[in-house]
């Protein structure tokens, strides 16, 4: 169950580590589309990995508009962080069907007591967050709409690549137009120009939950995407592509 959990990431786990990671594991549980895992302020006894699907984290405005703040993949913790807040700032949900891992706190308390060289790896892992986090307010803060799209489409063909789930050219994506929308702070009326014309320059076609890369350099210079930050190895590093 554990098996894409820092695949292909520099901090990879021994057998044992994975093993006793694997037995820490309470529970697991299949959820539909777009729905709320954790709210705001809930009191957590346990933390999410993700099996199968896409989650998300969302912070909403005043008005009850919803901004998403990041987007989870399969092999990841959505909610580690959580083991030592408790409470989140944000909420926790699917953005499509997905089958998640539910590991009790109290068995987090026992790695971290008996295990340091795998409680560094969790923290490496809440890390890795943090800067797919920085990434994601780059990619908001500096690019223009069809410069956020591409950055996120590449960053997601690349975090899907190294856990066996894009060869590199095509992957599922099952959201919406205006949930991509959401992610790159954008409107659907734009999103929807915006990979108009990315299909129009050759770059990549988005359709029926499908992105199919047609020039992947392209669109990583489109969106100054430089993979560098999600600290990959094997061939996803070899095959990473600075953009000056």
């Amino acid at each position: 169950m554990t098996e894409r959990f820092l695949k292909n990431r520099r901090g990879v786990l021994e057998p044992r580590e994975r093993a006793v990671l694997e037995q820490a594991i309470a529970e697991v549980r299949s959820v539909s589309a777009r729905t709320t895992l954790t709210r705001i302020g809930d009191r957590l006894s346990h933390s999410t990995l993700l099996l199968e699907g896409f989650l998300c984290r969302i912070v909403d405005d005043r008005k009850g508009l919803r901004q998403l703040v990041a987007v989870h993949v399969p092999g990841e913790f959505v909610d580690l962080h959580g083991y030592p807040l408790k409470t989140l700032d944000h909420d926790v949900a699917s953005l499509t069907a997905a089958t998640i891992a539910i590991v009790p706190h109290g068995a987090i308390d026992r790695i971290t007591e008996e295990m340091p060289a795998l409680t560094r790896k969790l923290w490496y892992a809440t890390l890795l967050d943090a800067a797919i986090h920085r990434a994601w307010l780059f990619r908001l803060g500096r690019l223009d709409a069809i410069g956020r799209v591409a950055h996120f489409l590449s960053e997601t063909n690349a975090r899907l690549a190294a856990v066996g789930l894009s060869d590199g050219r095509r992957f599922a994506l099952g959201i919406s137009q205006a949930e991509l929308a959401e992610i790159c702070g954008l409107t659907s009326v734009h999103v929807n120009r915006v990979m108009r014309q990315l299909r129009e320059d050759g770059l990549c076609v988005f359709r029926y939950a499908q992105v199919d890369i047609l020039d992947s350099a392209g669109l990583a210079e489109r969106g100054e995407f430089d993979p560098e930050y999600l600290y990959l190895q094997g061939p996803q590093q070899a095959a990473r592509r600075r953009v000056g």
